[in-house]
């Protein structure tokens, strides 16, 4: 049977292809670390989780709750972006709760996609940035950049080429996967651009608390009048270590904060109203909870880039977010990620992402979460060490075993 057309749509997800080798290596008996998925392993503060179950025995919770957020969430949000960026929002129209930001980027391109219409997307990124617009009838045209002076040249190529021209443009800085982290200046010089060329600009800043070197990042909205064209989305996930509480925001630009309401509301009843009340809770927080998850992924970074260099493996120590972006030794890039993060399961027990997961031009790296403990990372790092030793005696005879299926 022919398969639908959204669905047609949509590339084999590579990420399935590593997964099934760790179920299966796993079946095997073998101790895999799994540094693949971006899923903390840190628990969610006390505080917050004490919150939930206060307001959980209230029946009157259990009802359907706002798909918009309750009032005291949205405020809660409006006070954070006020605290964190100096920027004001009205909790009543700039600011909407997400079920995580992905939900929020998907229900935004579902909202502001007609078909044919083009959306800038730098290369790689985040699944869901290209592959939201994808299946809301949008075309993709990527942009291999970094967050630096080649960024607007390249936007000025991309709005030149297209036809029609482009609606969106998509930003993601800290970003995921590459952990490039972006400047005001730099937010500055889009946001000129989006205005100029009626260009609106949907920023995903997952990783705004996920911060090592001093420096926290900025906020696309901080640029004044960015909010004429601008939407952002944040991310209770790894802030707090709620990634299985599905709870983000869009906040922003309010005829787009208003499209995305409105599709909302036809698709979602809202997260659970005492999630809503315990998310409130954690942004109304003295950040001391941040603090400390920030902390823990710092001390992981040094550990990983210390140990992964004496293991033979070379990683740029990234300045933000819960990921370094990899590449892959020399010897093995040729093989492509793919293959390469099948010879780390296989030969290493070590499982990553392979970069081409994140867009063509990630195939000749990896990326490398910190979603274990110091004492894993180590581990990691050892069977990587014999991994790298043993090819480089027989660096022909190792292939992933999958090739022999």
């Amino acid at each position: 049977m022919e398969e639908f057309h959204k669905v047609r749509r949509l590339p084999p997800y590579v990420f399935e292809q590593v997964n099934r080798l760790k179920a299966s290596a796993r079946s095997r008996g073998a101790d895999i670390v799994d540094l693949g998925m971006g899923n903390p392993d840190l628990p969610t503060p006390k505080a917050i989780v004490d919150k939930l179950c206060e307001v959980v025995r209230d029946p009157r919770t259990h009802r359907y709750s706002s798909s918009r957020g309750i009032p005291g969430l949205r405020r809660a949000q409006a006070n954070y972006y006020a605290r964190r960026f100096g920027v004001k929002l009205n909790p009543d129209t700039q600011v909407v709760a997400t079920l995580g930001s992905k939900e929020g980027f998907a229900n935004m391109a579902q909202a502001i996609t007609a078909p044919g219409d083009v959306i800038l997307c730098p290369n790689p990124t985040y699944p869901i940035h290209a592959f939201g617009f994808i299946m809301s009838g949008g075309v993709i045209r990527s942009l291999q950049v970094e967050p630096d002076d080649g960024f607007i040249p390249a936007l000025e190529r991309g709005v030149r080429h297209s036809i029609p021209k482009p609606l969106a443009l998509i930003l993601n800085y800290p970003s995921n996967p590459t952990a490039l982290v972006a400047s005001l200046d730099f937010y500055k010089d889009v946001v000129a651009f989006a205005k100029k060329n009626d260009i609106i600009i949907l920023s995903d800043l997952a990783y705004s608390e996920i911060y090592f070197d001093g420096n926290p990042p900025p906020s696309v909205l901080q640029v004044p009048g960015a909010m004429d064209v601008c939407v952002e989305f944040t991310s209770m996930s790894k802030t707090f270590s709620m990634p299985g509480w599905r709870m983000g925001f869009a906040v922003g630009n309010e005829r787009l904060i208003s499209a995305l309401t409105r599709v909302k509301s036809y698709l979602d009843y809202g997260a659970f109203t005492p999630i809503q009340v315990a998310a409130a809770h954690a942004l109304n927080g003295d950040g001391a909870d941040i603090a400390e998850v920030r902390e823990v992924y710092h001390k992981r970074r040094d550990v990983m880039v210390d140990a992964f260099g004496r293991a033979g493996w070379t990683i740029p120590a990234p300045a933000a977010s819960m990921f370094a972006w990899a590449p892959i030794p020399e010897p093995f890039r040729h093989l492509g990620s793919l293959e390469f993060s099948k010879l780390l399961i296989e030969h290493a027990d070590v499982a990553v992402a392979p970069g081409v997961g994140f867009g063509e031009h990630g195939d000749d790296f990896v990326r490398v979460a910190l979603v274990e403990n110091e004492h894993r990372i180590r581990q990691a790092a050892r069977n990587i060490k014999r991994f790298l030793s043993t090819s480089a005696k027989q660096p022909n005879n190792v292939v992933p075993l999958s090739a022999h299926r």
